[in-house]
């Protein structure tokens, strides 16, 4: 259940983004894409998902590549992914429970009393029982993002992506959600892609890296290996991130 990209390139207009970019995100790891604003993260992340189609090379889910299937094929990958969204993407006018519910009731058949087990077991797997008709607006942020993990996860997900998970919550919120990730991943042995800023984040579960300076692979490597890295773009990377904590 691994994703492979291969020579990945993909240009707007004449300013060139993602500059032939090879990697794979393994299978039962958190595989983190990093780097600053404008190295070409987001757009890689759409390229992978498939909100974008690269100019060239290829997204390969378990060797089959994603931009050349056709419909049918896609919607059958796109059943296997979990999306965390940065803002949490939380639906305002739906409660708790018809968020977590929304992913099952568009691509399953389940009975509601089925889709209410599903969606109780996965908020109380983000420690977040009884909070079913509560609404968006009555949640703090660490809340929301453990709904949005909810939703995310609700479909049992052989894929999961997450955009910059710690945006915007203080550093014990984001410990929390970090650690559940890092449970949820091994859990349910999914792949698991994480783009952030947060270089706490990377340090405490990051366990393949990614850095992306100006369209380019930089770098790669793991969190333990990722102080020693021999590339002044990263290391100037890693102490900007540090000076913006303190």
């Amino acid at each position: 259940m691994a994703i492979e990209i291969q020579k990945i390139r993909k240009s707007f207009g004449e300013h060139e983004v993602l500059k032939g970019i090879d990697f794979r995100f393994e299978q039962g790891k958190i595989n983190m894409i990093i780097g600053a604003s404008g190295s070409g993260k987001s757009v890689m992340l759409k390229s992978i998902v498939g909100l974008l189609e690269p100019d060239e090379g290829q997204v390969l889910y378990d060797g089959v590549n994603f931009h050349e299937t056709d419909f049918r094929e896609k919607k059958e990958i796109r059943k296997n992914i979990g999306m965390l969204f940065q803002s949490s993407a939380l639906f305002d006018s739906l409660t708790v429970e018809e968020n977590v519910s929304f992913p099952i009731k568009m691509f399953t058949n389940k009975k509601p009393k089925e889709v209410l087990e599903r969606v109780n077991f996965c908020l109380e797997r983000v420690n977040l029982t009884g909070v079913n008709h509560l609404f968006p607006s009555e949640l703090s942020g660490g809340m929301m993002k453990r709904v949005g993990i909810a939703r995310a996860i609700a479909m049992n997900p052989k894929y999961l992506f997450v955009d910059e998970p710690n945006s915007g919550l203080d550093p014990l919120t984001a410990s929390v959600i970090d650690k559940l990730i890092q449970e949820l991943t091994v859990e349910y042995n999914m792949t698991t892609l994480v783009v952030t800023h947060d270089m706490n984040s990377v340090m405490n579960i990051g366990d393949r890296i990614m850095f992306l300076y100006q369209g380019n692979k930089e770098w790669e490597g793991t969190n333990k290996d990722i102080l020693y890295a021999d590339s002044e773009a990263l290391e100037k990377f890693i102490f900007v991130s540090d000076l913006i904590k303190r």
